[in-house]
């Protein structure tokens, strides 16, 4: 059984939560230096409130006469979550070339959700208007949002993925992969007839765009009719050039960002405003809903009862919270385990700061034993801490458990979303090992959600004092001023 609890300001045991402090962008700082990087640091320019409120009803009226609609993302869109971009006033190569230091997220990479207009696209692509998505970020906040895999090209690769060169298995993980470049990493593929030694997917300088991603993005390009980009600065080939393959079969090319790109004399239409305000106009001028989002992490109980070669009275076990992507990799979302013995005062409890989350202890057999188990999460989780009763029985059989995975993970989604806060738990499959006395039970846990206002269901009027509207064409008003903000709810 699980439990989860509000506790907003304590954790278990009543010991404070840390809070969240700011974190370097690995990833920015695995990066080659290299002195050339384009212009940086430009102006940024916003389109007056009127106008920008006519170009988002202009887009809306494209996005739902489109037949084919791609989306080319960059840095832009992941500010709002934290993360900051390369080339805008802050941005990682604006303060490499003033002499400063790389600038500090929010909240951890692995942490980052995403925005509301990774969202925005998830709606897109759920209604079947957006057709596939070309992304120039290393970020898998697209992944993460619910955009799949099959519709989306990571052209510059995925600080969160590795891939096995031998037979191509994609490795998405929970941590962010060490190294950057194609280099190999400290693990090999799980599949017992291939084993090879798994590599990074995020591009450096020097490395060429991996032909599957670019293929398929070339593909989607010339057959769009429209491509929208959103948050990017188009300045680095050959990805820039991808949006204009659209223009040869007279698809048409919309830019929404700050500062301008040498791409703008060649788009239909080019928006001067923050991509979450323009995303969030024209989904409710289309009456559509942004989707919430909530985040699923898995990890493992490793019970292991160890055999003894003569007969006693004791049982030896150990205990160990690990990594669905192996006993050595790390745990990034869980900061510490607490192991009790509610019916047990003579045990002493146990608490676990540091990976790998390993007890060890010898207990009697004839005694069933009812353990609970604090998990309590890192800093970036919505959830503060669960509790995991686990019990025990060392002289019965512990039955097998096997649950499809999607339908659990959707299950806690729909639940979290429901109940508006985070931290329902479930189990997705225990495996029994006879031979060795191993038990490892795998479980899930909602660990973020995040929501979105709804906006007013009927604009003000002008005449009667209230900010100008743009319609649809089909009984829609919006006031652009009005967007929904992003929800975190903490539980």
């Amino acid at each position: 059984m699980v439990h989860c609890f509000d506790t907003h300001k304590f954790c278990s045991r009543g010991r404070k939560f840390k809070k969240i402090k700011k974190m370097s962008l690995g990833y920015a700082e695995k990066l080659s230096y290299k002195e050339d990087v384009g212009d940086v640091g430009m102006s940024e320019f916003f389109d007056s409130p009127d106008e920008l409120q006519l170009k988002i009803n202009r887009l809306a009226k494209m996005i739902k006469k489109s037949k084919h609609l791609v989306a080319f993302t960059g840095a832009g869109i992941s500010t709002s979550c934290g993360i900051p971009d390369f080339r805008g006033p802050k941005g990682v190569w604006t303060l490499q070339r003033e002499g400063k230091g790389i600038p500090e997220a929010s909240l951890p990479f692995h942490r980052a959700s995403p925005s509301i207009t990774h969202m925005a696209l998830v709606g897109l692509e759920q209604a079947g208007i957006l057709k596939f998505v070309i992304s120039q970020n290393v970020d898998s906040l697209h992944l993460r949002s619910g955009i799949p895999r099959q519709k989306l090209s990571e052209l510059h690769g995925n600080s969160f993925r590795e891939v096995c060169p031998s037979c191509g298995t994609e490795y998405l993980r929970d941590f962010e992969v060490e190294t950057i470049g194609l280099k190999e990493t400290s693990r090999r593929c799980s599949d017992t007839k291939c084993g090879a030694k798994l590599r990074d997917s995020v591009l450096d300088w020097e490395d060429e765009l991996p032909p599957n991603e670019m293929n398929a993005a070339e593909k989607h390009c010339r057959i769009a009719d429209v491509v929208l980009c959103l948050g990017t600065s188009l300045q680095i080939t050959p990805a820039c050039n991808l949006p204009l393959k659209s223009l040869r079969n007279g698809g048409k090319m919309v830019i929404v960002n700050l500062q301008e790109t040498p791409k703008d004399n060649r788009a239909s239409l080019v928006i001067r405003g923050f991509v979450d305000k323009v995303m969030a106009g024209v989904l409710h001028l289309l009456k559509m809903k942004i989707p919430s989002y909530v985040r699923v992490d898995l990890f493992q109980i490793i019970f292991n009862q160890f055999r003894c070669t003569s007969e006693t009275k004791y049982a030896k076990w150990s205990l160990r919270v690990t990594s669905v992507h192996g006993e050595k990799a790390l745990l990034p979302f869980i900061e510490s385990v607490e192991v009790t013995f509610p019916e047990r005062p003579e045990l002493k409890p146990a608490v676990l700061h540091q990976q790998p989350f390993l007890l060890k202890r010898e207990t009697l057999k004839s005694r069933p034993l009812h353990m609970v188990l604090w998990i309590n999460f890192s800093e970036g989780c919505g959830c503060r801490f669960i509790s995991i009763d686990f019990p025990i029985d060392f002289e019965a059989s512990t039955d097998d458990i096997n649950e499809d995975k999607n339908t659990v993970i959707q299950q806690l989604r729909d639940m979290a979303n429901e109940d508006q806060f985070c931290g329902q738990s479930s189990v997705i499959d225990r495996k029994v090992i006879s031979a060795t006395g191993k038990t490892i039970s795998t479980y899930a846990v909602a660990t973020n959600i995040a929501q979105y206002n709804e906006l007013p269901s009927k604009s003000t009027d002008v005449s009667n004092g209230g900010r100008e509207t743009v319609n649809l064409g089909n009984g829609v008003d919006l006031p652009t001023s009005s967007v929904p903000s992003k929800k975190v709810r903490v539980h």
